[in-house]
This record gives C-alpha cells, structure tokens and sequence, in this order.
C-alpha cells in the first residue's frame, strides 16, 4: 500500500464498517488504538447522526479512522414483486405486533449531504460500499486530504475502483458477512462470487492500486495468507462483531458460536439484496420469494427485525455473519487486535521458515 495510507494505521488490519449500529465509535477507537483502522458506519444513518459519531470518535481517539458510506442505488425493483413479498410478511407483522415499514423511505440513504459533511469536516478514510463514486467526488475527498476506498467482488469491479480514482480497492470474497458489495444487483448471479483467495489474486492482475482483502478472515494466520496473496491488509468484520465495544445485540453476538446456528447463507429475505447471515427461521422461510428489491425490503422489514430483536427473538433477526463465524472471540477490540497481530507475525515467521504457527488465543 502507498507509504503515506500504510502510515496511517501501523497493524495491516481494518475493522469493517458494519451497519445498523455496530460499528460505534468505541469499537473503531478501540482498534485505531492498538494499530489497526477503526471505521464508522454511516449506512442507514442521517449526516447528523454520521457527524456526531465523527465528533465522538474523535474525542476518544487522535488516530486516523475512516467512514464508509453506501452508494445510492438506482430504481429497477418491481413494485409488484413487493407488494407479493409484503403480503408473504403479513403473518411475521401479526406475529411480533409490528407494522411493515415503508418500502418508499428513501434510495439514497442521504448520500449527497454526507458527502458535503465529510468535505467540511474532513475524515482521513472514506469507503464506498455498493458501486463507485463518480471520478469527481473521489476528487474532492482527494483536495481535503482523505483516501478513498470502494468495494469490488470481481477483477471488473476493481478496474472501475481504480478508473475512479481510489487510492486503494476493498477485494470483498464470496465469505463475508453481512452485503455483498457488488456494483450492480444482478440476481443471476447469486452464488457465484469469487472465494477471497481467487479473488485477490485475481485482483492483484487487474488493477495496480493497493488490495484490501475482506471476507471470513478470523485469524491472524488467514492475514497472512491473504497478504501474501498480494494484498496490502486484511478488512475483518465478524471477528470484532463479538467483541465486547460492539454495538451488535447480545443475541446475534451470542448466536455466533449457539450451536443452534450451524451455517450461513447468503439471502435477500431481509434487505432485498444478496447478504450472508447465520440461516434462522425467517431466513428459511422468505429468502426464496424476496425479490430483488434494495432498499425496498430493507425498510419493509426493518420494523419486524426491530420487534424481533425486542422479543429476543433471534430467529426473526437478521444476523449478519461471515463464513468463519464459528472462531469468533468475546475479546476486548484492543485485546483482539493485538492477539490478530501477535498470530501474523507468528504466522509470517513459519511462513518464512523460522518455525510452526501456534493457533493463538482461544
């Protein structure tokens, strides 16, 4: 990576922006702290609500950090298809007491007047999750200093990452929990992304910006390996969902390693749009009739996950997980990161001949 992005975060580790309120700024603090980058998630909030946890953030830690923001995607679901998939909800509404949202809320997720925030109060990283920005909004994060990043789940992905202008591209496998990244939503091709090994290999080919590399990474071991596959550090988003600063819900914490939840899959059933989770009952029940209809069924279904979630009903949540779930650590962020740390190097010095990796921390 750029000598100038490398020393803003000394650890080749990032915390991934995970929406809906778990990456708070305590978690991102806590890994900026111990030499990772810690990253704030603006999807799903108002700019104001964005700038206060930038004013919080930076009141706990004077390291560098970043901000992601979701693209604003373009108008092609099918009214029809929804207004199916809203009757198919009828019972979960009756069943947790709780009116469907509005599909009509909104498909810009307040893109523009985040952006004219993170001009005015500058961020040192912005990530782009959902497609590209245009070349001038990458240019205009470039005047007041901030590196961009963008998500790309295939080598074309990443060609457009980089004609854009980004300073480096997220390579984002088939593995990771919570959205899939892709730039357009294309339902033919559910299933058929690329695993993060082929992917970055793939990547490194294609573009010649730097690679972050994203998807099941739990250990500092798979950093590793995903660094010598040719990337620059290693994006984890699962392994800090369990840690004690994360804003995620005991319940989807705790259903990281219930035996109750043995695998994931990735589904539409609640948001409309590819997304990997730990398959509950909701997700058996709907992921095979949600159409493809981003944001639409995100707000659809945000009250009756709510209402879930307030029964401690985790079978009615969305719970969000990556394919290594199963190796998620209730550790302190700090501690965790450290421990992440510790393993690479171990990792790097077998790697190099020197000795046998241990398996860290249990």
């Amino acid at each position: 990576m750029s000598s100038v992005l490398t020393d803003l975060f000394p650890l080749p580790i990032v915390q991934a922006p995970m929406a809906g309120g778990v990456s708070v700024p305590k978690l991102a603090a806590a890994v900026c702290e111990a030499g990772g980058l810690g990253f704030l998630a603006a999807g799903y909030k108002t700019a104001d609500g964005m700038y206060q946890e930038i004013k919080q953030l930076r009141s706990l830690t004077g390291r560098p950090f970043g901000v992601n923001l979701f693209m604003p995607q373009p108008e092609y679901a099918d009214p029809a298809a929804v207004d199916v998939y809203a009757h198919q909800l009828s019972g979960e509404a009756t069943w947790y007491e709780a009116e469907l949202g509005d599909p009509e809320s909104g498909r810009d997720d307040g893109y523009e007047t985040k952006l004219a925030v993170l001009r005015d109060n500058p961020v040192p990283v912005v990530s782009f999750h959902f497609g590209v920005p245009h070349r001038e909004v990458v240019d205009a994060l470039h005047r007041v200093g901030t590196f961009v990043l963008a998500t790309a789940t295939t080598p074309d992905e990443a060609r457009a990452v980089e004609r854009a202008g980004a300073d480096a591209v997220i390579a984002q496998g088939v593995e990771a929990g919570g959205h899939q990244g892709t730039h357009r939503d294309v339902p033919e091709t559910d299933g058929s992304g690329l695993g993060l090994l082929t992917l970055v290999a793939q990547v490194r080919e294609a573009v010649g910006i730097p690679i972050v590399a994203a998807g099941g990474i739990m250990r500092g071991g798979q950093i590793a390996a995903v660094l010598a596959a040719g990337a620059h550090a290693a994006q984890l988003g699962t392994a800090f969902l369990a840690t004690h600063e994360s804003g995620a819900h005991a319940l989807h914490k705790q259903a990281l390693t219930n035996p109750l939840f043995v695998r994931t899959e990735l589904t539409r059933a609640f948001s409309g749009r590819p997304a990997r989770g730990l398959v509950n009952r909701f997700l058996r029940e709907h992921g095979p009739y949600a159409p493809a209809a981003y944001p639409e069924i995100h707000h659809l279904t945000s009250p009756l996950r709510k209402a879930a979630a307030k029964a401690g009903d985790a079978q009615g949540m969305a719970l969000w997980a990556g394919q290594g779930h199963r190796m998620a650590r209730e550790l302190p962020a700090g501690q965790l990161t450290e421990v992440l740390a510790a393993e690479l190097a171990a990792a790097r010095t077998a790697l190099s001949g020197g000795g046998v990796a241990g398996g860290g921390v249990r």
